[in-house]
């Protein structure tokens, strides 16, 4: 397989190893699956074992370098010395910078100098294997007549998981890239390729056929069948029926959103065929889920954490049962020598790159009533909103996610007495927590993905190595919200609902605000689909929130370019009286409360898209760069 095999992936297939390894613990694999490649069809388990190495080209977004830049929209910035990150270069315009060639020590988790199947998460990106993943799709499926020795069922499964891959790969690239081509055969490496890019909707036509047969094939949980009984209990990350219904509800919806919609030749309005056809595929994975015919729940409000980190189980991989979808995990506790050290300022914590979230960001947190902030800097009468008391009354996800200044963060022994000061976060105007190099520029941490003990005074430098942080790319939330959505747009707004299921697009927004405590979407959002749609975006940054969603969705609802969206700010405030540990710091009064900008992102339309490589659009004259670039 070291020959040139098309013009997208042929440096990085060089670089390829054809081992067959998978995630110890998680994604268990048959000692039998080591065979030569001559055998590797002829049975299930051989089979299987060519089919594993897939999962070993699933890049882990959320830790693929020492710290990892995964939110590049309106809701987050990083700390000044993050310049090697991709998040400062989309903030500064600079696109181009998520290739490796423009950045000396690797953009990230989209594109890197090495690309293995090993083990290691620091040679893994989407560029660098996903074309090597498609290709191995596309030999299997050409191979499966070879498999001769298997079930039914064992055939099934093999195709299943290809189809479900060959899909992925391609809507990966194509939210990203728009329209390409889709390969779905075996290219010989001697034929001159004029594959034209093809229109985002056709691309999602030929993704949406992949996942739809896939989910045809799989079943919802591998330990129920004969197959899957050889490897009980670790199946957990194995594709099944979910995962390829939930892309192609993603799939669905992404290709009926303005951005996709008008590039593919419509206007920039939704697509309601695609919106309807999103709306079905949800609403199918939904009915199995809450029936209990699958094995996925939203996780009670007390535990939402185990869906991003587990702390003092050591290799338990995150993602409890509302993972939908989310690669192997590799290498345990290598996230608290590098992620789980991000969110906390350095006066507490190690290390000078920080990512924090956005005021205005946080500003879409709204109030415990299900009521959205109006303006954050004045009172709000009708939600209760208080600038006074900026803390108080909130969306429980806002307690959940964000730290605020007052909130206790050391609990152990702080040895320098001087230091004591820093057991509470001190966020306000010139408080020890601010630090535009160091710590918190905005006057907010995330530590949605880190527990408050994640500090070198409570476990030490190292952190403790049973914190293993690791984020879903899909988890069963996001089914709820795309569904929303969809339905609508397909069904004529906030009550509208797919055939044969019995939630509204508003029921399913509810049911994750009950889950949080907040309240429902208020009455006066219902009327119309543009108020509607403004809760719809909402909680879609609240439920959400710096998973990774925020600039896709920015870019699908054609909002990227326009202003608020464009703006990064920050709160000062200064502090009414001194903290009292007596009271609840949701309680904390302050003074002078009003937000500072950052910086505006400048951004025009050719930043709805990713340039694609120079050498790659450079081969062919059908392979077209993107508009702009």
């Amino acid at each position: 397989m070291k020959k040139k095999i098309n013009i997208l992936i042929a440096a990085v297939l060089l670089s390829m190893t054809s081992g067959l390894t998978s995630c110890k613990e998680f994604l268990d694999r048959d000692p039998q699956a080591a065979v030569s490649d001559k055998d590797a069809y002829k049975n299930f388990v051989n089979f299987q074992g060519f089919t594993e190495e897939l999962y070993h080209t699933i890049p882990d977004f959320s830790n693929g370098y020492w710290t990892s830049s995964f939110n590049w929209g309106d809701d987050e910035i990083m700390s000044v010395s993050a310049v090697g990150h991709f998040g400062p270069k989309i903030d500064n315009g600079d696109f181009w910078g998520w290739q490796r060639n423009f950045d000396g020590w690797q953009a990230g988790w989209l594109d890197r100098n090495n690309n293995s199947t090993n083990d290691d998460r620091f040679t893994k990106s989407l560029w660098g294997l996903g074309w090597y993943g498609i290709r191995k799709a596309n030999m299997g499926l050409a191979n499966l007549d070879k498999m001769n020795d298997a079930t039914q069922e064992e055939k099934d499964l093999i195709k299943g998981q290809l189809l479900f891959f060959r899909g992925w790969y391609h809507f990966m690239f194509m939210q990203y890239f728009g329209g390409l081509p889709y390969i779905d055969t075996v290219l010989p490496g001697d034929q001159k390729l004029t594959l034209p890019r093809l229109k985002y909707s056709e691309c999602a036509d030929k993704a949406a056929k992949d996942f739809r047969e896939a989910a045809d094939l799989l079943p919802t949980d591998w330990d129920a069948t004969t197959a899957g009984k050889r490897t009980l209990g670790k199946n957990v990350l194995r594709i099944n029926k979910i995962m390829a219904l939930g892309y192609l509800a993603k799939n669905y919806l992404w290709a009926g959103s303005p951005l996709m919609n008008s590039v593919s030749g419509g206007g920039k309005t939704y697509n309601v065929e695609y919106c309807k056809k999103a709306a079905e595929a949800a609403a199918e994975l939904l009915k199995l889920c809450e029936s209990g015919q699958a094995p996925y729940s939203l996780v009670p409000f007390d535990k939402y954490y185990t869906n991003f980190y587990t702390t003092g189980q050591n290799w338990a991989i995150p993602g409890a049962t509302e993972a939908i979808f989310r690669g192997p995990y590799y290498g345990a506790h290598g996230t608290t020598y590098g992620t789980a050290k991000q969110y906390s300022p350095l006066i507490i914590s190690e290390g000078d790159t920080k990512f924090l979230p956005t005021a205005n960001y946080v500003d879409m947190y709204g109030m415990a009533n299900g009521l959205p902030i109006a303006d954050a800097t004045k009172p709000d009468p009708v939600s209760g909103y208080n600038p006074e008391f900026p803390w108080k009354g909130r969306d429980p996800r806002f307690y959940n996610d964000i730290i605020y200044d007052g909130i206790k963060i050391v609990n152990g022994s702080i040895p320098n007495a001087s230091e004591t000061i820093n057991r509470y976060a001190n966020l306000h105007t010139k408080g020890t927590y601010r630090d535009v190099a160091t710590g918190s520029r905005t006057g907010y941490l995330n530590y949605k993905f880190v527990p408050r003990s994640a500090n070198k005074y409570d476990l030490g430098y190292s952190y403790d190595k049973s914190l293993n942080i690791h984020l879903p790319y899909m988890r069963l939330a996001d089914v709820y919200l795309m569904y929303a959505e969809a339905a609508a747009q397909a069904y004529g707004g906030a009550n509208g609902k797919a055939s044969g299921y019995a939630k509204t697009a508003v029921e399913a927004i509810n049911v994750l605000r009950t889950r949080a405590g907040a309240g429902p979407v208020a009455t006066q959002f219902l009327g119309n689909i543009d108020a509607f749609m403004g809760e719809v975006r909402r909680e879609r940054a609240v439920e959400l929130s710096f998973e990774g969603h925020r600039f896709n969705d920015l870019r699908r609802w054609l909002l990227l370019t326009e202003s608020p969206y464009t703006l990064k700010k920050a709160v000062e405030f200064d502090r009414a009286a001194p903290l009292d540990p007596t009271k609840s710091d949701k309680d904390n009064k302050v003074l002078n409360f009003r937000e500072t900008l950052i910086l505006e992102r400048k951004f025009t339309a050719k930043h709805y898209w990713l340039p694609l490589k120079t050498n790659d659009v450079n081969l062919y004259l059908e392979f077209q760069q993107n508009p702009g670039w």
